[in-house]
């Protein structure tokens, strides 16, 4: 996806209209996202960090999956898992929101550690195994992450 300085301010301007105050929180957002990386941020709820995550998804046309987590969050609730098909007789892979081009892990702190370990191999890899069967994901691939303060509670340590 080649993009110039133009095509990013433009991109900026264009999302401030939704998001004001934050152009700051874009600029980064999409220097993680053009440099391959993720991107973790800590701040309150509710001060706009869904709606940006959405934003950029919808204004580079690529798809969006959002995880909240809470503490009984699975690692399956992110990655996907088989359900058995009475009618067919076999089991079906549902993917879960981890197939997305942006995803939006929301209150990452406040799902378990195990739960939090099932986005390494997808962050690190661009892959996630599962059911001892490997699934690449999509390109490219952004995960954008937010954590709450550490002192608020029901949070757990990155």
């Amino acid at each position: 996806m080649a993009i110039d300085n133009v095509h990013i301010d433009h991109l900026i301007q264009s999302l401030l209209v939704y998001l004001q105050g934050k152009e700051k929180a874009l600029r980064l957002s999409l220097i993680a996202f053009f440099s391959r990386g993720h991107l973790l941020i800590e701040d309150l709820p509710g001060l706009g960090k869904t709606t940006m995550a959405i934003g950029i998804a919808k204004s580079l046309g690529l798809g969006f999956g959002r995880v909240q987590c809470t503490s009984d969050l699975l690692p399956s609730d992110i990655t996907g898992l088989s359900i058995y098909n009475k009618s067919k007789g076999e089991f079906e892979f549902h993917q879960g929101p981890i197939f997305n081009n942006i995803v939006l892990v929301d209150e990452i702190n406040r799902a378990t550690p195990k739960t939090q370990s099932a986005l390494l191999e997808a962050m690190g890899e661009k892959q996630v195994t599962i059911e001892e069967k490997t699934y690449q994901l999509s390109r490219p691939f952004f995960v954008l992450a937010t954590q709450n303060p550490l002192e608020q509670y029901g949070t757990f340590p990155l």
